[in-house]
């Protein structure tokens, strides 16, 4: 053996995995391996870590020199042609600038007064593709690589990206949640029209593709993907049953009935609460007439008291039919079983059933009833379950009540998040006058959750109630850091015509006494950043409206 050969049996595997383990351990415990020279330097022995590093220097040469190249792969086939225009390069600039912020702003301090440009990248998206535009190829990877890091930027990144992003998916593993929830991840998905393709994808596709291609086909034709589901019900473990059954709220109906009422009796205890949760929306049902038999026999109006008040017996056992229709038996810690067992009841029960049981009062009229003994909130808060469940939005008014009243919780509601709920039953319009008359009355505290239900950009009114909010905090010397939260909403979905208005709070206010330290500085900057913001989310609109190229050019 030479002084620069491999020990005689010994691999280039074994060799090298010596040598990380002699490096491991240390010189001192494991002699290196003899693959370098040992020839002494300068008249004195190699150290044996020299000796080591030089092995090691050796033998990475020589694993480099020896390697054999691998067989050429065939060249993938090129990109689709993807038929929509381009933006206009104007369009197209802004967004390689929104995408070349996708850092954001760091994540404590001051945000100062410059805008959050990425937060302004899913109104671009929904705005290009409002337009019928597609993604200009050069920037693909850029927007797949932000659609991988925030996954609610994918619908719209991948509608945008059209099949060149499946295309280039297959191409990088990093983008592999294209092919899951692109349309056509897999080709296009197979329709109802095409039932052999349907059903074999169904039977053979990875579970993502199964529930990607069974959304589609309820979207367009709810019966078929009811008969293809149960064409495999009966074999699908618990966890996909659930959320294939999920799946049905989109398009339910009363042609679902029979299907469900068969889930009832499902072996999981999730797919029956599910199954019983759907069947409740469906007031028509067998199961939401039984609930009503139950539900209603525990409410009546005692008429002996000075005004009509309503009373409850609570149910005070949960029977095996009960639990069957999905009423849950064992109640959270710290409520009690009737209490329980009784919301449940009439969550589930058709709103409309109430009318009869109550003398035929409005919804208006039955909720201003007083509630003997305390049950006031469990009763108001499953009307409103049942308001959200079954988008009433008769009941829903009467549960939130004026905006202006002196109760910000309303008549019904128990919390925030069901006021919220309650509100996404009205119409868009009629949503944002209630929202804004509950900030004129109550300001912005609470209404954080109740703005991010309204529709972007917010009307005059509601935008007129956020700004005039904001000043009359800014004038008090409020506390400016509390507003935050409110003042991104502003920055994403006041109207952009808004901006001229706002110039005069650009300032930084004289600050009272009391106020917060720093508080006007911060209220200055917090300003310029919305209307900078503001003026921004215009230009973009403009850019997008320009006359641009007719079509995307093909890629090789």
């Amino acid at each position: 053996m030479n002084s620069t050969s491999r020990p005689e049996g010994t691999s280039a595997q074994g060799l090298w995995e010596d040598l990380v383990t002699t490096a491991l351990l240390g010189t001192d415990r494991r002699t290196p391996p003899p693959v370098a020279p040992a020839a002494a330097r300068h008249g004195a022995p190699v150290p044996a870590s020299v000796a080591l590093l030089d092995s090691a220097a050796v033998e990475t040469v020589r694993r480099r020199a020896g390697l054999r190249p691998a067989p050429a792969v065939a060249r993938p086939e090129p990109a689709p042609r993807d038929p929509r225009p381009v933006p206009p390069p104007a369009a197209a600039q802004r967004l390689a600038m929104l995408l070349a912020d996708r850092a954001g702003v760091s994540g404590g301090g001051r945000r100062g007064s410059a805008p959050d440009l990425m937060e302004l990248l899913p109104q671009w998206l929904a705005a290009a593709n409002a337009s019928g535009f597609a993604a200009p190829p050069e920037i693909l990877p850029a927007l797949l690589d932000a659609a991988r890091g925030r996954t609610d930027l994918r619908p719209a990144v991948l509608a945008f990206a059209g099949p060149r992003a499946v295309w280039l998916a297959r191409l990088n593993p990093d983008w592999r949640f294209a092919l899951r929830v692109a349309p056509g991840g897999s080709a296009a998905l197979p329709g109802a029209e095409d039932p052999e393709r349907a059903g074999r994808l169904w039977r053979e596709g990875l579970f993502a593709e199964r529930v990607a291609l069974l959304a589609a086909i309820r979207a367009r034709e709810p019966a078929a993907a009811r008969e293809l589901l149960a064409t495999t019900w009966s074999t699908e473990r618990a966890e996909d049953r659930l959320m294939f059954l999920d799946s049905l709220r989109t398009g339910l109906g009363a042609d679902d009935e029979p299907f469900l009422e068969e889930a009832l009796a499902d072996r999981s205890r999730n797919v029956r609460a599910t199954a019983a949760e759907l069947l409740s929306a469906l007031p028509g049902s067998a199961l939401a007439a039984r609930m009503a038999v139950r539900a209603t026999a525990c409410v009546v109006v005692d008429r002996t008291r000075e005004e009509p008040t309503v009373t409850v017996e609570a149910p005070h056992e949960c029977d095996a039919s009960m639990e069957r229709d999905g009423v849950v038996p064992k109640a959270p810690a710290g409520r009690g079983e009737r209490s329980w067992w009784f919301g449940q009841l009439v969550e589930a029960t058709p709103l409309e059933a109430w009318r009869e049981r109550l003398g035929g009062r409005t919804p208006g009229e039955i909720v201003a009833l007083p509630v003997a003994d305390d049950w006031r909130p469990d009763l108001h808060g499953a009307w409103c379950r049942a308001a959200v469940r079954q988008r009433d939005a008769a009941w829903a008014r009467a549960l939130l009540g004026a905006p202006a009243a002196p109760e910000a919780g309303g008549p019904g509601a128990v919390s925030l998040a069901e006021r919220a709920k309650l509100l996404g039953t009205l119409d868009p319009a009629e949503r944002a006058d209630w929202v804004a008359g509950f900030i004129s009355a109550h300001g912005l505290s609470e209404a954080f959750q109740l703005l991010g239900g309204c529709a972007v950009p917010w009307t005059a009114p509601l935008g007129r109630a956020v700004v005039d909010a904001l000043n009359i905090a800014r004038d008090a010397g409020s506390y400016p850091w509390s507003f935050s939260g409110v003042m991104g909403l502003a920055e994403r979905c006041l109207d952009p015509a808004e901006a001229s208005r706002l110039e005069g709070l650009m300032a930084v206010p004289d600050e009272t006494e009391d106020a917060s330290p720093g508080a006007g500085g911060y209220w200055a900057e917090a300003f310029q950043r919305l209307v900078t913001t503001l003026r921004l989310r215009a230009a973009m609109t403009r850019e997008l409206e320009a006359p641009g190229p007719a079509a995307s050019e093909p890629t090789a």
